[in-house]
């Protein structure tokens, strides 16, 4: 079986360089069939390689795509290329001889814009395409059914358009982050092509030499399941993601003031996307029209929703005490006197933890506790152990 890495590395090399699955077997060593079957894959429920130096089937246009991007520069904005006008110039231009992706040249395409972005401090740069976002998490408090909390909203931000959408959590664990993201890909109804983040603890496991970053299988896993690309800031440089910087602040002062109240924070989240759609209905601070109708040019550039869901959660195993109790980050939850010194799998997501057998059967459900929250106690019998 292979590695999360191996997987990361046949899917990119398909999916963002255009390689041949023939090609990817020769490189990577892999037989062909195993490669097919990870290229394939779109369920990925249950470390970023160097960027390939390897001449690609894109090189020789390199030349021509970069003059198109130059003189954009002088274009006015809704008259500059998109990766799909560029993939249908490089069509028409060469005929059969261009046997490239539509998706090949999306990569192709944002790799020369970052080139001619970058500055010579190798910042990130400050300007995207269509079909990029940033994301990051702020602070904020809020009170649920009476209780106080101060919570973590995640901001998912698109650059190009200035757009925006968010979801607001007790915690700003991986849990969190995961639901937050796949609330709102299945809202816009796509993906974002590439995401950039700050280097969290939830995302980047280890800064390693040369920029490079192992990431957490959780987050590598859901990176691969939807397919988007995740590039990361500098350590110490949040200039670098100022869109999402400036959206924190934004959401914050517009949608947190007063204090929120509410009954469910999973439906006030709902509440939070439709209000979020409603206020693009502006324009776009550098006047280049109302931020609706350019987040339209990002909804084109975004990948299609895989077609099964990913369901987000964390897996540990416990054993219960001599109550039937056990502990999951820090704070106690009740199974089932049946259970009492037996081992089980606590499985945890951002709003509820489950508790199953050894054997994997439902045992009983629990609203997630955090904040002040210590314990929470329901016992559940179990037929046929009494």
């Amino acid at each position: 079986m292979l590695t999360m890495e191996q997987i990361y590395r046949i899917r990119n090399m398909r999916n963002f360089e255009g390689k041949s699955l023939r090609k990817i077997s020769q490189l990577t060593g892999h037989d062909f069939e195993t490669v097919k079957k990870y290229v394939e894959k779109d369920d990925f429920n249950h470390t970023i390689r160097p960027k390939q130096r390897r001449k690609s089937k894109l090189s020789p246009y390199r030349s021509i795509v970069k003059t198109w991007l130059i003189k954009d520069k002088q274009a006015p904005h809704k008259q500059q290329h998109t990766a799909k006008r560029v993939y249908d110039r490089l069509t028409e231009l060469y005929g059969d001889e261009f046997n490239a992706s539509e998706r090949a040249v999306r990569k192709f395409v944002a790799d020369i814009r970052k080139e001619l972005q970058t500055n010579t401090e190798g910042f990130l740069p400050l300007e995207h395409p269509p079909g990029e976002a940033q994301a990051d998490f702020g602070e904020a408090r809020f009170v649920e059914n009476g209780i106080t909390y101060d919570g973590y909203y995640l901001n998912l931000s698109y650059p190009h358009s200035n757009g925006g959408h968010m979801q607001l959590f007790k915690s700003a664990n991986q849990e969190c982050l995961l639901e937050g993201m796949k609330a709102i890909f299945e809202h816009i109804g796509g993906v974002p092509t590439a995401i950039w983040f700050d280097n969290m603890s939830t995302v980047v496991k280890k800064i390693k030499e040369y920029g490079e970053r192992d990431l957490t299988k959780g987050f590598l896993r859901f990176m691969m399941h939807y397919g988007f690309r995740s590039n990361f800031c500098n350590p110490d440089s949040g200039h670098e993601k100022g869109s999402v910087e400036n959206k924190v602040g934004y959401h914050r002062r517009n949608m947190f003031v007063p204090i929120p109240e509410f009954k469910d924070l999973r439906e006030y989240n709902k509440e939070l996307l439709l209000k979020c759609d409603k206020d693009m209905n502006r324009m776009h601070y550098k006047g280049y029209g109302m931020i609706k109708d350019l987040f339209l040019e990002d909804k084109q550039e975004f990948f299609k929703l895989p077609k099964v869901s990913f369901e987000v959660y964390l897996h540990e195993f416990a054993k219960a005490d001599n109550y039937g109790k056990i502990k999951f980050d820090g704070r106690v939850y009740s199974t089932s006197p049946n259970m009492a010194r037996q081992q089980v799998i606590v499985k945890a997501g951002a709003f509820d933890v489950e508790i199953l057998d050894e054997d994997c059967n439902h045992i009983i459900k629990h609203r997630r506790l955090y904040g002040e929250e210590k314990e929470s106690t329901k016992f559940q019998f179990l037929i046929g152990s009494l």
